[in-house]
């Protein structure tokens, strides 16, 4: 366990470094031809400071956006960040979990969760990428998938957010050793 905890501890301190290392710069992101309909909010320095309130909201908040079945989650997680100001390049890296490679097994899963908890028989069905599917088909199965997806979004965004507290706090009690072990000798 305690060879565990010590492994968790060094990746979360690479961790912090390499998003310090690789944090795109604000004004980049404030001219970003999407988001800058958001004008002077993006100026607020919240949105950019890496600390450990900022990191553990902006993780949730990305997650939470990342399974919910909507379009533009791009806009919808940098609204909410902006909102409860926090990391707002962490919110947008985070909502990629749900990616073109990842979005069916995702929304497919939230859908057998939803559909478990409803008590519904699972419908058997093909994907096809048009507008007469997403008409006729989704009418049957949007229940059980927003249910499973608001499941899934609070779910993992309180476990990403617990787990960024977490993180965070084993890495500055063990710095706090570090600096102890440091004065004794």
């Amino acid at each position: 366990m305690c060879v565990l905890i010590r492994s968790c501890l060094k990746l979360s301190i690479m961790a912090k470094k390499l998003i310090k290392r690789f944090m795109p710069d604000a004004h980049k992101v404030r001219s970003h031809k999407h988001l800058k309909f958001f004008g002077r909010l993006l100026h607020d320095p919240n949105l950019w400071h890496l600390n450990r309130r900022s990191s553990s909201g902006a993780m949730a908040v990305g997650l939470f956006v990342a399974f919910i079945p909507l379009p533009l989650h791009v806009l919808t997680a940098a609204a909410l960040a902006i909102l409860l100001r926090v990391n707002l390049p962490i919110t947008l890296t985070v909502i990629w979990i749900n990616n073109p490679f990842t979005i069916v097994p995702i929304f497919y899963f939230a859908y057998k969760l939803g559909a478990l908890l409803l008590g519904v028989e699972p419908q058997a069905m093909t994907f096809e990428p048009t507008w007469d599917w997403l008409t006729t088909q989704l009418g049957g199965v949007w229940q059980p998938l927003l249910l499973g997806s608001l499941l899934l979004s609070a779910g993992s965004a309180a476990a990403g957010y617990y787990a960024v507290l977490g993180l965070w706090r084993l890495s500055v009690v063990r710095q706090w050793e570090k600096r102890k072990l440091r004065r004794r000798r």
